[in-house]
């Protein structure tokens, strides 16, 4: 599953080769997507290298190779894992809750676990409260839902405000979004990678640095299934 941003920006250097024949610069990246600094572009763009849509092609300056897209090819992706939980009524169209929703209407009662933090760390409360979810968004597993505090996942398309939803496990692959344990006292939404035996927690925001941690302090709780917004 690719993030809007990574979606975005695969496509427009694909539209970009297929005119041109040469890649976009970083600027003209960052510019087209409407990020503030070109660190959120190199991020972007080691995301899709991770998952095998985009290579970078040695010795040569703005050289990038589309290696595949998504399922679909260019059409922008279905936002199957965003459900509008509260979307503005109309008379003359569709509800928009109606167009995305996913084609199992069970609902299940999942824990809402207090909020989690996508920006500093925070803690993660336990919480007693339940969140009703379509069980497609859902895939196998236990799943327990976050609020989330900040806004460092802007990029991955995660609002402040918006509901994580996560699929309990402590095993992860580098590049997917986890919610980690530091220090067994604060958790966070990230992006996980592992460095040599150190973990880093990278954001999806250029105002925002990366996190690292040495052996032992970081424990992962869980990865990111979906995500349902309050409008």
């Amino acid at each position: 599953m690719l993030t809007t941003k990574q979606h975005e920006l695969l496509c427009f250097i694909d539209e970009r080769l297929k005119d041109t024949g040469v890649s976009p610069s970083f600027e003209e990246m960052k510019d087209e997507l409407g990020l503030k600094s070109k660190s959120g572009i190199h991020r972007l763009i080691s995301a899709l290298e991770e998952r095998e849509f985009l290579r970078r092609l040695p010795n040569r300056a703005r050289a990038l190779e589309v290696l595949k897209l998504p399922e679909g090819g260019m059409v922008a992706p279905a936002p199957s894992n965003v459900v509008e939980m509260h979307p503005p009524a109309s008379s003359h169209a569709p509800s928009p809750a109606r167009e995305v929703a996913p084609a199992n209407d069970d609902i299940l009662e999942i824990p809402l676990h207090g909020k989690i933090a996508a920006g500093m760390p925070i803690e993660a409360i336990e919480g007693q409260s339940a969140l009703s979810v379509p069980a497609a968004l859902l895939g196998p597993g236990e799943h327990y839902a976050l609020e989330v505090s900040g806004d460092s996942m802007i990029e991955a398309g995660i609002l402040d405000g918006d509901y994580a939803l996560i699929q309990k496990t402590e095993i992860a692959r580098d590049g997917e979004i986890v919610v980690a344990l530091i220090h067994e006292e604060e958790a966070t939404l990230k992006y996980l990678h592992k460095d040599n035996g150190s973990v880093r927690l990278d954001p999806a925001n250029a105002a925002y640095e990366p996190q690292v941690y040495g052996p032992g302090e970081v424990r992962i709780q869980g990865k990111m299934a979906g995500l349902l917004r309050r409008y």
